[in-house]
């Protein structure tokens, strides 16, 4: 069985961050995400090795030194 696609609000939740954040990830961070007509999904497989990747705690970014939350 194949890995199901999530979408911005899952992977928010699964993270326990604001859709915001995701979408900055994309951006910034490279967060591993595939553009699907207007929609961004995810492998929650590949969010869970990046977030591994970043060597720090996600949740700080949201008030880190970028200051756009």
């Amino acid at each position: 069985m194949t890995e199901p696609w999530a979408s911005v609000d899952e992977v928010a939740k699964h993270l326990g961050v604001a859709k915001d954040s995701i979408y900055r990830w994309i951006e910034r961070r490279g967060l591993p995400a595939h553009k699907i007509g207007r929609l961004w999904k995810f492998k929650l497989s590949e969010v869970d090795t990046w977030v591994r990747a970043q060597d720090a705690n996600v949740t700080d970014d949201e008030h880190g030194p970028e200051g756009d939350a």
